[in-house]
């Protein structure tokens, strides 16, 4: 569990802990929603990269634990992280129970049959579909594969606070997507040694991808209209939202 968690750009917690600042929270209020985000991502990680999932043997620039281990201990060792994630979320700092409940019904519905593991069952279809997603499909499929956790986690600072979601649920959806394009240009132009994961699987396997579909200038133009979008909606926070809007901007610049 240590080593699947190991590593990583920790954008998920991050952003928990950056938009409970945003209303004056210190970091030991939301420090367990960050970490349950991170458990609960580093647990979809574990299983997709399963040979029965993704079937992938490098993640974070290292074997991944299935192949470090076997399978039946990358299994386990992702749903003990499931499950930790949802403890965390019981942390009396978090706020009184009706918030703690909030919480842990939002990643619920963010990591499941509405939200993560919906996008990763499209994910999986689209490779034996009769014809490469479309744009909205495979938006769709991205806004819950990968948007979802995005969102939550943009979110948890609100609802810890007891503030309105809403902008920063707005934030975090044109993130999200801004990400996952970000994501498909880094498997076209990038390098492993920098991503830390194998490159090109999506374009060998025929499916399509945003790059596929836009082209890489119209894939790098959307993204970055995304971030603009995205750093619209922080306009209520003012200068608080300084960070935000730089975290937004690392999104599309990274390497990794």
């Amino acid at each position: 569990m240590r080593y699947a968690v190991g590593g990583g750009k920790r954008l998920r917690g991050f952003l928990v802990l950056e938009t409970a600042a945003l209303f004056g929270l210190p970091p030991e209020r939301a420090i367990s929603a960050a970490a349950a985000v991170e458990c609960l991502h580093a647990y979809s990680l574990v299983h997709d990269d399963l040979p029965c999932m993704d079937d992938d043997d490098l993640r974070r620039g290292q074997p991944t634990v299935h192949v470090k281990w076997d399978d039946a201990t990358a299994v386990l060792a992702g749903d003990a992280l499931q499950t930790l994630a949802f403890e965390l979320l019981c942390d009396p700092a978090l706020g009184t129970g009706d918030t703690r409940i909030a919480l842990v019904r939002g990643l619920a519905q963010a990591s499941g049959a509405e939200g993560m593991v919906l996008g990763q069952a499209l994910d999986i279809a689209a490779e034996t579909a009769s014809a490469p997603l479309t744009l909205p499909q495979i938006t769709r499929l991205q806004a819950g594969k990968t948007g979802a956790l995005i969102r939550w986690s943009a979110e948890a600072g609100a609802v810890i606070a007891g503030q309105d979601p809403a902008p920063l649920r707005a934030y975090a959806t044109a993130l999200g997507l801004a990400f996952q394009i970000a994501d498909d240009i880094l498997d076209e132009t990038g390098d492993e040694a920098q991503t830390g994961k194998r490159l090109h699987k999506d374009a060998t396997a025929g499916k399509a991808t945003f790059v596929s579909l836009l082209g890489l200038d119209g894939a790098r133009k959307t993204a970055r209209d995304l971030v603009a979008e995205a750093e619209g909606h922080l306009a209520p926070y003012g200068d608080r939202a300084r960070t935000l809007i730089d975290a937004a901007r690392f999104v599309i610049a990274r390497e990794s």
